[in-house]
């Protein structure tokens, strides 16, 4: 079971994000925060296995719980869902610890993909017969 904490202040796209990964079998919503403070103290509670982590929050933004997070977290994923991907803000996400910065804008499916990517083992090929 991946668990999963959404941190976004758009209760909408918490919503929508909770609906969608409740349609995935083998994941499971632990947690939401609307910024990254909460974020921080979610994580630290709940202990999930993959974070989704908007850029633009009331408090702590971003990038700056990214940081924080992986100070005490070194290993845990951290997905950005964002509509702020300048170059430069996708360069500061990934120095923080970010594993990919996704663009609210193509909607769900390079979400999920990206969350796939990470957590699907990809099956080996098969061994011919010689």
């Amino acid at each position: 079971m991946i668990r999963i904490l959404i941190v976004d202040d758009s209760p909408l796209i918490r919503n929508s994000l909770r609906t969608l990964f409740a349609l995935q079998a083998g994941w499971m919503i632990c947690g939401e925060a609307e910024n990254g403070c909460d974020a921080i103290d979610q994580a630290k509670k709940l202990l999930p296995d993959l974070i989704i982590m908007d850029l633009v929050m009331p408090l702590l933004n971003g990038i700056e719980a990214t940081r924080m997070l992986k100070r005490l977290m070194p290993t845990l994923p951290i997905l950005m869902f964002t509509t702020f991907t300048d170059v430069h803000l996708k360069e500061a996400a990934l120095t923080a610890g970010v594993h990919a910065v996704i663009d609210k804008t193509e909607g769900s499916t390079t979400l999920m993909e990206s969350i796939h990517k990470l957590f699907v083992a990809e099956s080996p090929l098969p061994a011919t017969a010689a």
